[in-house]
């Protein structure tokens, strides 16, 4: 991986018959085993899978409840989300992304060789700092550390008979880990930089909500301009905790500790669970009382995640020169620019159904919730997959790397294939629990076989973006991404004016799809971080 400093091993003449792609089908008949491997992206993805679906499945219950006030203020709610939502992943997936990454190296250097890792730290930043205290009492234990790193390589990966591969985990089972709390600069760096984009994400909100609203479609004389005017503003105050907190969880993922994010994120969701009946109907709040109701529980959220945090790592480095904000903004720039094209996506195909009327909008923003909540089930994989491959790069361990892309984009697929049944099926059959309107439901029932046959396709398009994401191949991700938007933004203006609903749902699919390719453009053609896959 020459872009992130790291060596390729030497070609080999029977890697993959000279076609990288077939990483993907590698050891495909092992997909369902739980050998080290399996369970190490179990015990990742599943938490993290969870904790990940458990905010749409709230949203979700917001837009249960919001319905039953009538279709317009649940056509307004819908264009608010959206313009939330964005604006969420414009500041923090970036920071998120690029949190989990460098914590996972950092850390797994850090468990093979501390001095190695101060070396790192010193070179991405680049200055010398003289004044950090040795984490090994003797040069000669940081070179044994180093030759047994090494020496673990060559017998970590085994080959039984049945041709299984099994992994040993180097920092689990070779190296003491030493008790305490952690320096780790880099989560120092994501806190900062969340605390301050998330009161500049408040400010703007708050203040540009009517603008927003307009350019989203919801003009002066619309009847969802005073309900969305409200959910947004009332809404844009837990910007703040929704960053923190987001930047906190990128920290606990590159632990891979996937369990502590799930157990704040279910906590902070039973609040807005139980506060919304209370504030919506009981004090006649309105869509207000939803709006108020999510920013509590968001704040919850992020006093448990701080509380957590606390005890495992010095929030302040030792020294305020350790912050990376160089190595964050570098990075940082490129994924927003990929950002700003994923979501701006998804929220124009939102702008287009809310310009067919209050109900094409109202049934948009159903199917729409119910195709996110279920896709984001793959960004468990995701998870893992990025966590794994961070430290495995880390580590110069290869195989691992490849084993551990493929296990994950199989199993990516098959999650995909089942998603697809279920929700097509609950879709179909529990659309009433989302609004009473006949006109509403029907819409509805048109747009499931997209929700649910591009479920495969969503699955293998987040997992791929976890892979390159775990190879820090920010770069391309972001150049390619780029490409795909522009595709997807024709695709939405041309088919929602000539076929409507249906056209937008049909330039989501080709948006997706084209997503999907250029993810695995980088692995499938042997490029990039990739190079080691070629013979």
């Amino acid at each position: 991986m020459a872009e992130n400093g790291i060596m390729h091993p030497p070609e080999s003449k029977s890697s993959l018959w000279g076609m990288p792609f077939l990483v993907l089908f590698k050891d495909a008949r092992l997909v369902f085993k739980l050998d080290s491997l399996g369970l190490e992206i179990l015990r990742i993805a599943l938490p993290a899978a969870l904790a990940l679906a458990a905010d749409p499945i709230a949203s979700l219950i917001d837009t249960a409840f919001i319905g039953r006030i009538g279709p317009v203020e649940l056509a307004a709610v819908g264009v608010s989300i959206a313009i939330f939502n964005q604006a969420s992943r414009i500041t923090i997936f970036p920071l998120v992304s690029i949190t989990t990454s460098f914590v996972a190296e950092e850390d797994t250097l850090g468990k093979i060789n501390p001095e190695a890792a101060k070396s790192e730290d010193l070179e991405k930043n680049g200055q010398k700092n003289n004044e950090m205290e040795q984490l090994t009492p003797d040069d000669a234990v940081a070179d044994n550390l180093e030759k047994g790193a090494a020496a673990d390589r060559n017998t970590d990966m085994k080959e039984p008979e049945d041709g299984s591969t099994t992994i040993g985990s180097k920092t689990d089972e070779n190296t003491e880990v030493k008790k305490g709390k952690r320096n780790i600069p880099s989560a120092s760096t994501a806190l900062v930089l969340g605390s301050m984009l998330g009161l500049l994400q408040a400010i703007f909100l708050v203040f540009g909500a009517k603008f927003l609203l307009g350019v989203m479609g919801v003009k002066s004389n619309s009847p969802m301009l005073p309900p969305a005017l409200k959910y947004l503003t009332l809404r844009s105050l837990g910007a703040p905790a929704v960053l923190l907190s987001l930047a906190m969880q990128g920290v606990f993922r590159g632990f891979k500790d996937t369990k502590t994010p799930l157990y704040a994120t279910v906590a902070g969701d039973l609040t807005n669970i139980i506060l919304d009946p209370i504030f919506i109907f009981t004090l006649r709040l309105g869509v207000g009382g939803a709006a108020i109701a999510h920013v509590l529980s968001q704040y919850l959220i992020t006093l448990i995640l701080l509380w957590r945090l606390m005890k495992e790592v010095n929030l302040l480095p030792p020294h305020l020169k350790d912050l990376q904000f160089g190595r964050f903004l570098k990075n940082g720039f490129l994924l927003l620019a990929r950002v700003i094209a994923v979501t701006f996506c998804v929220t124009l195909a939102a702008s287009m159904g809310a310009r067919l009327g209050p109900t094409p909008m109202a049934a948009f923003q159903t199917c729409l919730q119910v195709w996110l909540t279920s896709s984001l089930l793959a960004d468990g994989l995701a998870v893992a997959g990025q966590a794994i491959l961070a430290c495995a790069f880390a580590e110069k361990d290869y195989k691992k790397v490849t084993a551990a892309t493929s296990r994950v984009l199989q199993m990516s697929f098959v999650l995909g294939l089942g998603l697809a049944v279920v929700v097509g099926v609950g879709l179909y059959f529990g659309s009433g629990i989302f609004s009473k309107d006949v006109s509403v439901l029907h819409l509805i029932s048109v747009g499931v076989p997209f929700v649910a046959a591009t479920q495969p396709i969503n699955s293998l398009a987040f997992v791929l973006d976890g892979v390159n994401f775990g190879a820090s191949d920010f770069a391309f991700t972001a150049y390619s991404m780029v490409l795909v938007a522009g595709g997807s933004i024709a695709s939405l203006f041309l088919l929602s004016k000539s076929n409507g609903f249906i056209g937008i749902w049909v330039a989501l699919t080709i948006y997706m799809a084209l997503r999907a390719i250029a993810g695995l453009w980088r692995m499938g053609t042997g490029t990039g971080p990739w190079r080691f896959l070629r013979i």
